[in-house]
Protein backbone atom coordinates (compact mmCIF):
# COMPACT_ATOMS: atom_id res chain seq x y z
CA UNK A 1 0.00 0.00 0.00
CA UNK A 2 2.67 2.71 0.88
CA UNK A 3 3.93 2.33 -2.49
CA UNK A 4 0.91 2.79 -4.34
CA UNK A 5 0.53 5.79 -2.09
CA UNK A 6 3.92 7.07 -3.08
CA UNK A 7 3.91 6.79 -6.54
CA UNK A 8 0.36 8.17 -6.93
CA UNK A 9 1.16 11.23 -4.89
CA UNK A 10 4.36 12.00 -6.20
CA UNK A 11 3.31 11.33 -9.99
CA UNK A 12 0.27 13.30 -9.28
CA UNK A 13 2.33 16.49 -7.68
CA UNK A 14 4.81 16.53 -10.37
CA UNK A 15 2.54 16.48 -13.49
CA UNK A 16 0.58 19.20 -11.64
CA UNK A 17 3.69 21.56 -11.40
CA UNK A 18 4.10 20.72 -14.91
CA UNK A 19 1.23 22.13 -15.73
CA UNK A 20 -0.44 19.31 -16.87
CA UNK A 21 -4.01 19.86 -16.90
CA UNK A 22 -5.39 17.81 -13.87
CA UNK A 23 -7.69 15.54 -16.04
CA UNK A 24 -4.70 13.93 -17.63
CA UNK A 25 -2.81 14.74 -14.51
CA UNK A 26 -5.23 12.20 -12.80
CA UNK A 27 -5.09 9.97 -15.44
CA UNK A 28 -1.84 9.17 -16.07
CA UNK A 29 -0.86 9.27 -12.02
CA UNK A 30 -3.91 6.37 -12.03
CA UNK A 31 -2.18 4.57 -14.73
CA UNK A 32 1.18 4.42 -13.49
CA UNK A 33 -0.15 3.43 -9.93
CA UNK A 34 -1.86 0.67 -11.57
CA UNK A 35 1.75 -0.13 -13.69
CA UNK A 36 3.44 -0.47 -10.38
CA UNK A 37 1.30 -1.75 -7.72
CA UNK A 38 -1.13 -4.29 -9.95
CA UNK A 39 0.19 -5.48 -13.04
CA UNK A 40 1.15 -4.59 -16.26
CA UNK A 41 -1.04 -5.71 -18.32
CA UNK A 42 -4.59 -5.07 -17.79
CA UNK A 43 -3.59 -1.51 -15.96
CA UNK A 44 -4.51 0.62 -19.17
CA UNK A 45 -7.44 -1.43 -19.54
CA UNK A 46 -8.40 -1.08 -16.28
CA UNK A 47 -8.16 2.18 -16.16
CA UNK A 48 -10.04 2.70 -19.41
CA UNK A 49 -12.88 0.43 -17.57
CA UNK A 50 -13.35 2.71 -15.06
CA UNK A 51 -13.57 6.27 -16.70
CA UNK A 52 -16.29 4.80 -18.98
CA UNK A 53 -17.78 2.82 -15.75
CA UNK A 54 -17.56 6.33 -13.96
CA UNK A 55 -19.70 8.27 -16.77
CA UNK A 56 -22.19 5.66 -17.57
CA UNK A 57 -24.50 7.38 -15.15
CA UNK A 58 -28.35 8.57 -16.28
CA UNK A 59 -28.22 11.14 -13.28
CA UNK A 60 -24.84 12.56 -15.36
CA UNK A 61 -27.09 13.30 -18.71
CA UNK A 62 -27.97 16.30 -16.01
CA UNK A 63 -24.51 18.05 -16.18
CA UNK A 64 -24.86 18.54 -20.17
CA UNK A 65 -28.10 19.94 -20.29
CA UNK A 66 -27.96 22.52 -17.83
CA UNK A 67 -24.48 23.42 -18.99
CA UNK A 68 -26.48 23.81 -22.50
CA UNK A 69 -28.97 26.11 -20.09
CA UNK A 70 -26.19 28.14 -18.96
CA UNK A 71 -24.54 29.04 -21.55
CA UNK A 72 -28.41 30.10 -23.38
CA UNK A 73 -29.18 32.41 -20.41
CA UNK A 74 -25.77 33.76 -19.92
CA UNK A 75 -26.16 35.31 -23.79
CA UNK A 76 -29.76 35.93 -23.46
CA UNK A 77 -29.52 39.37 -21.78
CA UNK A 78 -30.28 37.63 -18.13
CA UNK A 79 -27.49 39.32 -16.43
CA UNK A 80 -28.62 42.73 -17.35
CA UNK A 81 -32.56 42.77 -16.07
CA UNK A 82 -31.02 40.36 -12.72
CA UNK A 83 -28.59 43.05 -12.04
CA UNK A 84 -32.12 45.92 -12.47
CA UNK A 85 -33.86 43.96 -10.38
CA UNK A 86 -31.85 43.39 -7.55
CA UNK A 87 -31.17 47.10 -8.06
CA UNK A 88 -34.56 47.46 -6.75
CA UNK A 89 -34.60 45.33 -3.48
CA UNK A 90 -31.37 46.66 -2.36
CA UNK A 91 -29.64 49.37 -4.23
CA UNK A 92 -30.95 52.32 -1.78
CA UNK A 93 -28.58 50.87 1.16
CA UNK A 94 -25.15 52.11 1.80
CA UNK A 95 -23.13 50.16 0.07
CA UNK A 96 -25.88 49.04 -2.32
CA UNK A 97 -23.99 48.60 -5.42
CA UNK A 98 -22.20 45.84 -3.15
CA UNK A 99 -25.75 44.38 -2.45
CA UNK A 100 -26.56 44.56 -6.06
CA UNK A 101 -23.69 42.66 -6.80
CA UNK A 102 -23.62 40.07 -4.86
CA UNK A 103 -27.44 39.61 -4.87
CA UNK A 104 -27.20 39.46 -8.46
CA UNK A 105 -24.32 36.68 -8.43
CA UNK A 106 -26.37 34.47 -6.25
CA UNK A 107 -29.51 34.74 -8.92
CA UNK A 108 -27.55 34.16 -11.80
CA UNK A 109 -24.92 31.65 -10.40
CA UNK A 110 -28.43 29.75 -9.20
CA UNK A 111 -29.70 30.43 -12.78
CA UNK A 112 -26.05 29.09 -14.81
CA UNK A 113 -25.12 26.82 -11.96
CA UNK A 114 -21.57 28.03 -12.84
CA UNK A 115 -19.58 30.44 -10.60
CA UNK A 116 -16.66 31.40 -13.65
CA UNK A 117 -20.01 32.05 -16.08
CA UNK A 118 -21.53 34.42 -12.54
CA UNK A 119 -17.94 36.43 -12.12
CA UNK A 120 -17.72 36.96 -16.16
CA UNK A 121 -21.55 37.76 -16.66
CA UNK A 122 -22.23 39.98 -13.19
CA UNK A 123 -18.40 41.28 -13.11
CA UNK A 124 -18.32 42.48 -16.82
CA UNK A 125 -21.52 44.90 -15.76
CA UNK A 126 -21.15 45.41 -12.40
CA UNK A 127 -17.83 45.82 -11.68
CA UNK A 128 -17.19 49.12 -14.19
CA UNK A 129 -20.38 50.58 -12.97
CA UNK A 130 -18.69 50.46 -9.18
CA UNK A 131 -15.71 52.17 -10.03
CA UNK A 132 -17.42 55.06 -12.06
CA UNK A 133 -19.44 55.74 -8.75
CA UNK A 134 -16.16 55.85 -6.47
CA UNK A 135 -16.37 52.28 -5.31
CA UNK A 136 -12.55 51.18 -4.84
CA UNK A 137 -11.71 48.62 -7.91
CA UNK A 138 -10.21 46.05 -5.39
CA UNK A 139 -12.97 45.75 -2.86
CA UNK A 140 -15.23 45.49 -6.54
CA UNK A 141 -13.42 41.92 -7.66
CA UNK A 142 -13.59 40.40 -4.26
CA UNK A 143 -17.69 41.06 -3.89
CA UNK A 144 -18.01 39.69 -7.20
CA UNK A 145 -15.29 36.92 -6.55
CA UNK A 146 -17.14 35.89 -3.41
CA UNK A 147 -20.86 35.78 -4.52
CA UNK A 148 -20.08 34.36 -7.61
CA UNK A 149 -19.60 30.97 -5.78
CA UNK A 150 -22.69 31.00 -3.71
CA UNK A 151 -24.55 29.79 -7.10
CA UNK A 152 -22.98 26.76 -6.45
CA UNK A 153 -25.17 26.14 -3.46
CA UNK A 154 -28.27 27.66 -5.06
CA UNK A 155 -29.92 24.64 -7.17
CA UNK A 156 -29.35 23.94 -9.84
CA UNK A 157 -25.69 23.02 -9.26
CA UNK A 158 -23.68 20.82 -11.27
CA UNK A 159 -21.37 19.85 -8.60
CA UNK A 160 -24.47 18.70 -6.39
CA UNK A 161 -25.01 16.33 -9.00
CA UNK A 162 -21.02 14.99 -9.34
CA UNK A 163 -21.65 14.74 -5.34
CA UNK A 164 -24.73 12.30 -5.84
CA UNK A 165 -22.99 10.23 -8.06
CA UNK A 166 -19.73 10.35 -5.58
CA UNK A 167 -21.32 9.41 -2.64
CA UNK A 168 -23.24 6.21 -4.48
CA UNK A 169 -26.49 7.75 -5.19
CA UNK A 170 -27.55 10.69 -2.19
CA UNK A 171 -30.74 12.28 -4.21
CA UNK A 172 -30.27 14.77 -6.63
CA UNK A 173 -33.40 16.71 -5.30
CA UNK A 174 -32.99 16.61 -1.93
CA UNK A 175 -29.21 18.15 -2.78
CA UNK A 176 -30.66 20.59 -4.69
CA UNK A 177 -33.57 21.53 -1.96
CA UNK A 178 -30.64 21.27 1.31
CA UNK A 179 -28.28 24.03 -0.95
CA UNK A 180 -30.50 26.69 -0.24
CA UNK A 181 -30.33 28.22 3.47
CA UNK A 182 -27.05 27.48 3.37
CA UNK A 183 -26.47 29.30 0.35
CA UNK A 184 -28.54 31.94 1.23
CA UNK A 185 -26.56 32.15 4.50
CA UNK A 186 -23.51 32.58 2.66
CA UNK A 187 -24.79 35.19 0.96
CA UNK A 188 -26.12 37.00 3.86
CA UNK A 189 -22.89 36.89 5.53
CA UNK A 190 -20.82 38.65 2.46
CA UNK A 191 -23.77 41.36 2.53
CA UNK A 192 -22.63 42.08 5.87
CA UNK A 193 -19.51 42.31 5.32
CA UNK A 194 -19.48 44.57 2.07
CA UNK A 195 -22.34 46.88 4.13
CA UNK A 196 -19.75 47.53 7.02
CA UNK A 197 -16.79 47.78 4.57
CA UNK A 198 -19.25 50.31 2.54
CA UNK A 199 -19.91 52.43 5.54
CA UNK A 200 -16.55 52.86 6.77
CA UNK A 201 -15.24 53.44 3.52
CA UNK A 202 -18.16 55.77 2.99
CA UNK A 203 -19.22 54.46 -0.29
CA UNK A 204 -22.46 56.00 -2.20
CA UNK A 205 -25.91 55.61 -1.22
CA UNK A 206 -27.85 54.45 -4.66
CA UNK A 207 -31.03 56.08 -5.40
CA UNK A 208 -34.35 54.99 -4.54
CA UNK A 209 -36.46 53.73 -8.01
CA UNK A 210 -39.86 55.19 -8.66
CA UNK A 211 -42.51 52.62 -8.13
CA UNK A 212 -43.29 52.48 -12.39
CA UNK A 213 -39.57 51.93 -12.90
CA UNK A 214 -39.26 49.37 -10.24
CA UNK A 215 -42.23 47.34 -10.91
CA UNK A 216 -40.94 47.89 -14.97
CA UNK A 217 -37.60 46.01 -14.00
CA UNK A 218 -39.12 43.42 -11.28
CA UNK A 219 -41.70 42.33 -14.49
CA UNK A 220 -38.65 42.17 -16.77
CA UNK A 221 -36.54 39.84 -14.28
CA UNK A 222 -40.13 37.23 -13.45
CA UNK A 223 -39.10 35.48 -16.37
CA UNK A 224 -35.25 34.88 -15.77
CA UNK A 225 -36.31 33.78 -11.97
CA UNK A 226 -38.99 31.29 -13.39
CA UNK A 227 -36.22 28.84 -14.13
CA UNK A 228 -35.66 28.23 -10.89
CA UNK A 229 -39.04 28.21 -9.57
CA UNK A 230 -40.14 25.70 -12.76
CA UNK A 231 -36.83 23.33 -12.21
CA UNK A 232 -36.97 23.07 -8.41
CA UNK A 233 -40.75 22.79 -8.51
CA UNK A 234 -41.12 20.87 -10.48
CA UNK A 235 -38.54 18.14 -8.70
CA UNK A 236 -40.11 19.04 -5.51
CA UNK A 237 -43.85 17.99 -6.90
CA UNK A 238 -42.80 15.00 -8.31
CA UNK A 239 -43.54 16.10 -12.05
CA UNK A 240 -40.55 15.21 -13.24
CA UNK A 241 -36.90 13.80 -12.00
CA UNK A 242 -33.74 16.00 -11.82
CA UNK A 243 -32.40 15.09 -15.04
CA UNK A 244 -35.45 15.68 -16.48
CA UNK A 245 -35.97 19.10 -15.45
CA UNK A 246 -32.42 19.71 -17.14
CA UNK A 247 -33.77 19.33 -20.56
CA UNK A 248 -37.04 21.32 -19.45
CA UNK A 249 -34.25 23.67 -18.59
CA UNK A 250 -32.32 23.74 -22.03
CA UNK A 251 -36.45 24.30 -23.58
CA UNK A 252 -37.15 27.48 -21.19
CA UNK A 253 -33.84 29.06 -21.57
CA UNK A 254 -33.76 28.73 -25.82
CA UNK A 255 -37.33 29.80 -25.64
CA UNK A 256 -36.53 33.08 -23.40
CA UNK A 257 -33.21 33.89 -24.67
CA UNK A 258 -33.97 33.11 -28.38
CA UNK A 259 -37.76 34.48 -28.56
CA UNK A 260 -38.47 36.66 -25.58
CA UNK A 261 -35.96 38.72 -24.88
CA UNK A 262 -34.60 37.74 -28.44
CA UNK A 263 -30.52 38.79 -27.13
CA UNK A 264 -29.79 35.73 -28.78
CA UNK A 265 -29.78 34.67 -32.64
CA UNK A 266 -30.44 31.54 -34.59
CA UNK A 267 -27.44 31.45 -36.12
CA UNK A 268 -25.03 31.62 -32.83
CA UNK A 269 -27.17 28.63 -31.78
CA UNK A 270 -23.76 26.45 -32.95
CA UNK A 271 -21.69 28.40 -31.34
CA UNK A 272 -22.83 27.74 -28.25
CA UNK A 273 -23.74 24.06 -28.88
CA UNK A 274 -20.21 23.67 -29.60
CA UNK A 275 -19.02 25.90 -26.16
CA UNK A 276 -21.46 23.76 -24.47
CA UNK A 277 -19.95 20.50 -25.38
CA UNK A 278 -16.14 21.51 -25.02
CA UNK A 279 -17.08 22.25 -21.34
CA UNK A 280 -19.19 19.52 -21.09
CA UNK A 281 -16.11 17.09 -22.87
CA UNK A 282 -13.69 18.83 -19.97
CA UNK A 283 -16.16 17.78 -16.92
CA UNK A 284 -16.92 14.09 -18.12
CA UNK A 285 -13.12 14.01 -18.93
CA UNK A 286 -12.90 14.66 -14.93
CA UNK A 287 -15.59 12.51 -13.37
CA UNK A 288 -13.89 9.61 -15.57
CA UNK A 289 -10.20 10.18 -14.64
CA UNK A 290 -11.44 11.15 -10.80
CA UNK A 291 -13.83 7.78 -10.64
CA UNK A 292 -10.15 5.36 -12.08
CA UNK A 293 -8.36 7.37 -9.05
CA UNK A 294 -11.30 6.73 -6.93
CA UNK A 295 -11.15 3.47 -7.52
CA UNK A 296 -7.29 2.16 -7.08
CA UNK A 297 -7.66 4.36 -3.47
CA UNK A 298 -10.54 2.09 -2.52
CA UNK A 299 -8.54 -0.67 -4.08
CA UNK A 300 -5.72 0.02 -1.80
CA UNK A 301 -7.95 0.07 1.34
CA UNK A 302 -6.55 4.20 1.53
CA UNK A 303 -10.13 5.55 2.68
CA UNK A 304 -10.45 2.68 4.95
CA UNK A 305 -7.36 3.41 6.88
CA UNK A 306 -7.41 7.17 6.57
CA UNK A 307 -10.66 6.62 8.48
CA UNK A 308 -9.63 4.36 11.24
CA UNK A 309 -6.80 6.62 11.32
CA UNK A 310 -8.86 9.75 11.88
CA UNK A 311 -11.33 7.81 14.39
CA UNK A 312 -8.47 6.19 16.29
CA UNK A 313 -6.81 10.29 16.54
CA UNK A 314 -9.76 11.20 18.74
CA UNK A 315 -13.08 10.46 20.00
CA UNK A 316 -13.93 14.02 19.94
CA UNK A 317 -16.75 14.44 16.72
CA UNK A 318 -16.03 18.54 17.08
CA UNK A 319 -12.14 17.77 16.82
CA UNK A 320 -12.79 15.05 13.50
CA UNK A 321 -15.03 17.42 11.56
CA UNK A 322 -12.51 20.49 12.39
CA UNK A 323 -9.83 18.44 10.49
CA UNK A 324 -11.74 17.47 7.86
CA UNK A 325 -12.76 21.04 7.01
CA UNK A 326 -9.20 22.46 7.31
CA UNK A 327 -7.95 19.51 4.64
CA UNK A 328 -10.84 20.20 2.27
CA UNK A 329 -10.09 24.16 2.44
CA UNK A 330 -6.85 23.01 1.59
CA UNK A 331 -7.48 20.96 -1.29
CA UNK A 332 -9.71 23.58 -2.50
CA UNK A 333 -6.75 25.52 -2.46
CA UNK A 334 -4.63 23.32 -5.39
CA UNK A 335 -7.84 21.41 -6.59
CA UNK A 336 -10.42 21.65 -9.01
CA UNK A 337 -14.06 21.23 -7.61
CA UNK A 338 -14.99 18.05 -10.00
CA UNK A 339 -11.96 15.98 -9.50
CA UNK A 340 -12.23 17.05 -5.23
CA UNK A 341 -15.39 16.01 -4.67
CA UNK A 342 -14.63 12.34 -6.49
CA UNK A 343 -11.50 11.47 -4.63
CA UNK A 344 -12.16 13.10 -1.75
CA UNK A 345 -16.02 12.00 -0.75
CA UNK A 346 -14.95 8.31 -0.82
CA UNK A 347 -12.88 9.32 1.99
CA UNK A 348 -13.96 11.34 4.12
CA UNK A 349 -17.82 10.06 3.91
CA UNK A 350 -17.32 6.80 5.78
CA UNK A 351 -15.75 8.68 8.87
CA UNK A 352 -18.29 11.36 9.02
CA UNK A 353 -20.79 8.96 8.49
CA UNK A 354 -19.30 6.80 11.60
CA UNK A 355 -20.06 10.13 13.47
CA UNK A 356 -23.69 10.28 12.55
CA UNK A 357 -23.47 12.93 9.46
CA UNK A 358 -25.67 12.10 6.96
CA UNK A 359 -24.42 12.11 3.53
CA UNK A 360 -26.70 14.85 2.65
CA UNK A 361 -25.71 17.36 5.00
CA UNK A 362 -21.81 16.39 4.07
CA UNK A 363 -22.25 17.00 1.04
CA UNK A 364 -23.49 20.82 1.61
CA UNK A 365 -20.25 20.84 3.97
CA UNK A 366 -17.83 19.37 1.08
CA UNK A 367 -19.30 21.65 -1.43
CA UNK A 368 -18.88 24.84 0.90
CA UNK A 369 -15.40 24.33 1.76
CA UNK A 370 -14.54 24.00 -2.09
CA UNK A 371 -16.32 27.22 -2.73
CA UNK A 372 -13.91 28.75 -0.53
CA UNK A 373 -11.14 27.53 -2.42
CA UNK A 374 -12.25 29.05 -5.80
CA UNK A 375 -11.48 32.27 -4.30
CA UNK A 376 -8.32 31.02 -3.39
CA UNK A 377 -4.92 31.06 -4.86
CA UNK A 378 -2.95 29.07 -6.47
CA UNK A 379 -5.62 27.26 -8.62
CA UNK A 380 -8.64 29.49 -7.59
CA UNK A 381 -10.49 29.67 -11.34
CA UNK A 382 -13.07 32.18 -10.07
CA UNK A 383 -9.95 34.13 -8.63
CA UNK A 384 -8.27 34.56 -12.29
CA UNK A 385 -11.59 35.76 -13.97
CA UNK A 386 -12.37 38.22 -11.53
CA UNK A 387 -8.91 39.71 -11.30
CA UNK A 388 -9.12 39.82 -15.44
CA UNK A 389 -12.31 41.34 -15.39
CA UNK A 390 -11.33 43.58 -12.23
CA UNK A 391 -8.03 44.83 -14.39
CA UNK A 392 -6.29 43.73 -10.90
CA UNK A 393 -3.95 41.21 -9.69
CA UNK A 394 -4.22 38.26 -6.86
CA UNK A 395 -1.52 40.17 -4.93
CA UNK A 396 -3.84 43.95 -4.46
CA UNK A 397 -7.14 42.29 -3.59
CA UNK A 398 -5.80 39.57 -1.11
CA UNK A 399 -5.97 41.55 1.79
CA UNK A 400 -9.54 42.80 0.69
CA UNK A 401 -10.26 39.44 0.18
CA UNK A 402 -9.50 38.47 3.91
CA UNK A 403 -12.66 39.14 5.83
CA UNK A 404 -14.71 38.49 3.11
CA UNK A 405 -13.14 34.47 3.69
CA UNK A 406 -13.73 34.88 7.27
CA UNK A 407 -17.16 35.25 7.19
CA UNK A 408 -17.59 32.35 4.31
CA UNK A 409 -15.49 30.04 6.94
CA UNK A 410 -17.95 31.31 9.99
CA UNK A 411 -21.04 30.38 7.83
CA UNK A 412 -18.67 26.83 6.87
CA UNK A 413 -18.58 26.36 10.78
CA UNK A 414 -22.87 27.27 11.52
CA UNK A 415 -23.61 24.70 8.52
CA UNK A 416 -21.01 21.93 9.80
CA UNK A 417 -22.26 22.09 13.43
CA UNK A 418 -25.92 23.02 13.38
CA UNK A 419 -26.95 20.18 10.49
CA UNK A 420 -30.83 21.65 10.85
CA UNK A 421 -29.66 24.87 8.39
CA UNK A 422 -29.16 21.84 5.50
CA UNK A 423 -31.71 19.86 6.60
CA UNK A 424 -34.81 21.68 7.35
CA UNK A 425 -35.99 21.73 3.88
CA UNK A 426 -35.29 18.33 3.04
CA UNK A 427 -36.51 16.94 5.68
CA UNK A 428 -40.23 19.88 5.25
CA UNK A 429 -40.57 18.49 1.81
CA UNK A 430 -40.33 14.87 2.42
CA UNK A 431 -36.80 13.92 1.60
Amino acid sequence: MELSVIILVISFVILLALSVPIAISIGIATSLTMLFTISSGPAVTTVAQRMVSGIDSFALLAIPFFILSGQLMGRGGIARRLIDFAKVLVGMFPGGLAFVNILACMFFGAISGSAVAATSAIGGFMIPIMNKEGYDKNFNTAVTVTASTTGLLIPPSNVLIVYSLASGGVSIAALFIAGYLPGILMGLGLMTVAGIISIVKKYPVGSRESMWESLKKFLSAIPSLLLIVIVIGGIIAGIFTATEASAIAVLYSFILSVFIYKEVKVGEIPQILLKSVETTAIVMLLIGTSTAMSWILSYENIPQNISAALIGLTNSKIIILLIINVLLLIVGTFMDMTPAILIFTPIFLPVVMQLGITPLHFGIIMVMNLCIGLCTPPVGSVLFVGCGIGHTTIGKITRILLPFFAVMIIVLMLVTFIPQITLFLPEFFGY
